[in-house]
């Protein structure tokens, strides 16, 4: 589905989302008649500082004026590769803004982020990733590190790492494999009404926690990071 597509079947009773240069901004009426922030990454755009900077300052200036959910729309390249970003501290930015999108959620504004195109490393991590729910569409391309990049780093080769992708959800890019490491806690149909399917998370909101954990363990694709987690949780709570 195109960002158009997207957003018409989201909000069929209006939206006031712009694409400036990569970068939406803007809100949207619900079914509710009550306004939800939308913001986001489109049209395979890097996520640099400048990016970075203008969706988190949304962020804060919307905790501050107003309350309801927010939507983070993902269709990003990865972070932006470039020495000007590097030297300016391009991870504390992209830091910044996955903390504030927690901060809201944690404050009464509950996120969700759905990706419906591509994402990868650190910009997947700052947006899609930093929502309490990550919803997909099918056909979105994620992934946390492709496997050429995943060779220069473990010194693995392509062979090696291709084959481990078949049986190992972590080595594999694709949004079902996110699915099953609990990364991505549903998948919407792009068939139906997106407005009825986010009626529908919304008002599970309340409920839903982060449990990518959990989920991972539960669907066979992160079989230890729960129990490591209680495990740390339940020695930290003895420590003190």
């Amino acid at each position: 589905m195109t960002l158009d597509d997207v957003l018409t079947s989201l909000f069929p009773d209006g939206h006031e989302v712009r694409n400036d240069k990569g970068v939406l901004l803007g809100s949207a009426t619900l079914r509710s008649g009550a306004s939800m922030l939308v913001l986001g990454v489109a049209d395979r755009t890097a996520l640099g500082v400048d990016e970075a900077l203008r969706l988190s300052g949304q962020v804060l200036k919307s905790i501050d004026r107003g309350q309801g959910p927010i939507l983070v729309l993902v269709d990003s390249d990865s972070q932006r590769m470039s020495k000007r970003d590097e030297l300016l501290g391009l991870n504390e930015f992209l830091s910044h803004l996955a903390k504030v999108l927690i901060h809201a959620d944690l404050n009464g504004r509950p996120t969700i982020g759905l990706l419906y195109g591509h994402s990868a490393a650190g910009a997947l991590l700052a947006t899609g990733l930093a929502t309490r729910v990550l919803v997909g569409l099918p056909g979105a391309a994620p992934a946390v590190m492709d496997l050429p990049s995943m060779a220069k780093v473990t010194k693995l080769s392509m062979d090696a790492l291709e084959e481990k992708a078949k049986s190992t959800p972590v080595f594999a890019p694709g949004l079902s494999n996110l699915a099953q490491m609990g990364a991505v806690h549903l998948t919407w149909s792009n068939t139906i009404s997106l407005a009825d399917q986010l009626e529908a998370l919304l008002a599970d909101m309340p409920a839903v926690q982060d449990r990518r954990d959990v989920l991972g363990k539960e669907r066979g694709g992160r079989l230890k990071a729960a129990e490591i987690a209680e495990r740390v949780r339940d020695l930290a709570l003895q420590a003190y």
